[in-house]
């Protein structure tokens, strides 16, 4: 059944709630099956993609921190080719919205995979061009501004798909970088990706962390990403997809007054596979209590 009051249109993609499994913490969606209906989740923001397979990063990937978690997974996944070939069609027959998230090394490269995801099944991509845990490449896309333009762009000729990017919380200010991809011709862009982070054994006397650095997420980066959708929402004229630290309903109500016109949940999947339906669950019992009968009425709506 459709939930009327908070059911959204994202960028012309109709979906059931405003709450998405983002990526590299809901897979390919797949694996939360056996927890909740798809038809509860917003959409599925794919494991991140790459042109060519990776292994990931050696030795320690995850570590648990203060009101969160840091990872430094480094992008592990099967690259494009296997995703097409043994991923997407089982991916896209789940009940929901399917986009899928790509990460390269060039601007060109990032145009290739986007002409490759032309396809049914893949209903909008979400580009990554922030990735603090990877060694090459990666993070000057999202820390520049003319690059993050240029993958834009690149991505943008190559697609009839909406187009996210999903932009960096670790530059002086995120607003102009999400000037400079609205200016692109991005779609959306999506906010905040990890905060780059370490953590210590002092016993050892060595970096936890294989990579030393990772990226923080959890309720710890929440208070960051809110200020951060909140100020980009003022700035950019296209949709604003937030997320950082979401765990409850209210949280997401939050994202939303401050301008987002949908959220994703990552971390907290890990501790709820369940989490996207309840929150849902718990924005659609606000709506009643306070008469509100369509949820994209609350976008924006911060009294300041």
């Amino acid at each position: 059944m459709k939930r009327e009051r908070i059911g959204i249109n994202f960028l012309g993609m109709p979906m059931n709630t405003p709450v998405m499994g983002a990526s590299g913490t809901f897979g390919f969606g797949t694996e939360y099956e056996d927890f909740l209906a798809m038809k509860d989740v917003g959409a599925v923001i794919s494991k991140g993609i790459t042109p060519l397979p990776r292994a990931g990063n050696p030795g320690v990937r995850v570590a648990e921190t203060a009101g969160g978690m840091l990872n430094c997974i480094g992008l592990e996944n099967p690259g494009i080719d296997a995703f097409m070939k043994h991923i997407l069609p089982t991916a896209k027959q789940l009940d929901t919205r399917f986009i899928v998230n790509i990460s390269a090394g060039t601007a060109d490269e990032y145009g290739e995979m986007a002409a490759k995801l032309d396809v049914n099944g893949v209903d909008a991509l979400e580009v990554n061009i922030s990735c603090p845990n990877v060694k090459e490449g990666g993070i000057i896309f999202g820390t520049d501004p003319q690059a993050a333009a240029a993958v834009t762009k690149s991505v943008k000729a190559r697609t009839r798909k909406p187009v996210i990017v999903k932009l960096s919380p670790n530059v002086t200010d995120i607003t102009v970088i999400a000037q400079a991809v609205e200016a692109a011709g991005a779609d959306a862009v999506a906010l905040i990706n990890t905060l780059m982070g370490m953590a210590i054994d002092i016993t050892a006397r060595r970096p936890l962390l294989g990579n030393i650095t990772g990226g923080l997420s959890g309720p710890a980066v929440k208070p960051v990403a809110l200020r951060m959708v909140w100020q980009v929402a003022n700035k950019v004229d296209i949709p604003v997809l937030g997320l950082g630290g979401i765990t409850t309903w209210q949280d997401a109500v939050e994202f939303m007054l401050a301008g987002a016109s949908a959220v994703a949940v990552g971390a907290y999947n890990f501790i709820n596979p369940r989490a996207l339906a309840e929150i849902a669950d718990g924005m659609e019992a606000w709506c009643r209590r306070e008469g509100i009968h369509r949820i994209g009425d609350i976008v924006g709506a911060l009294e300041t």
